[in-house]
């Protein structure tokens, strides 16, 4: 009777294992069946319009909007949280955040270490100066004599730092940890012109009437923005692009897009 016991015993679990119940390996699953339960977001949350902290101290902005409706489509939670804007990369490979999606312009260097979304969004670096004050600044060569400022991390410091010609022209660099206080240093007169992105620079102007002047002048090529991913997160970065191309599509991204800009400024394929 012991034998029979045993001998059922063994056929039990054997049945078991087969299936998959009786390992300590998780069963596999088709990608397209995983189901995210959140999503975590880093961003710099001092970068109005597209991402902050409103009076009520909550994180706002264009793409924490886009975000959001995204994460909707995807049915699954959405976190935001706030990194220091020099150290992104260093926190998307942590693990602590799974996407960077904050005005982040796609570059060479970036492409090297992160996976990223179609461009959604092109941007520039322009000159922003005092109202009224444009000290004859027609060209990024006439940034020379001048104590120049910027966010430290941002699209235009790493073309600064790669143009030594132009850098060394300048009186003095200066980096920030984002653009509030780089606003702050331009309004005391602590810098004489400041580079930022346009979307960025002229939401802040309009925040502050009748204290900056934006001045048409490029710094460095046209970029675009993308949303960033681990360079391994192939499966997640694709999911995304597809509920953003259908966004895109059915105009919910360009209504997003008109509630912060007035125009729907968004790519179209």
């Amino acid at each position: 009777m012991k034998k029979i016991f045993m001998a059922v015993l063994l056929l039990v679990t054997m049945i078991f294992a087969g299936c998959g119940g009786g390992g300590n390996e998780p069963a596999k699953t088709d990608g397209n069946a995983k189901k995210m339960d959140k999503i975590t977001i880093g961003l710099d949350d001092e970068y109005a319009p597209m991402g902050f902290k409103n009076e009520q101290n909550e994180i706002v902005g264009f793409d924490v909007d886009l975000a959001k409706e995204a994460a909707k489509r995807l049915g699954t939670q959405v976190e935001f949280k706030a990194i220091d804007w020099n150290s992104k990369e260093a926190e998307l490979k942590s693990g602590r955040i799974d996407i960077i999606w904050n005005g982040l312009d796609i570059t060479p260097e970036r492409q090297q270490n992160m996976l990223f979304s179609d461009p959604y969004m092109d941007n520039r670096q322009i000159v922003f100066v005092k109202k009224g004050n444009d000290q004859g600044i027609a060209a990024e060569t006439d940034l020379a004599g001048k104590n120049v400022g910027t966010q430290a991390g941002s699209t235009a410091e790493a073309y600064i730092d790669g143009n030594e010609a132009l850098k060394t022209s300048f009186a003095s660099f200066k980096t920030y940890g984002d653009y509030v206080s780089a606003f702050m240093d331009l309004e005391n007169g602590r810098i004489d012109a400041l580079v930022c992105d346009e979307i960025v620079g002229r939401y802040a102007m309009s925040k502050q009437e009748n204290q900056f002047d934006a001045l048409d002048v490029a710094v460095g090529p046209i970029t675009q923005f993308g949303i960033a991913f681990r360079k391994e997160d192939t499966e997640l970065r694709n999911k995304v692009q597809k509920v953003f191309d259908e966004m895109v599509k059915d105009g919910a991204a360009g209504k997003i897009s008109e509630q912060w800009f007035g125009a729907d400024l968004l790519k179209k394929k």
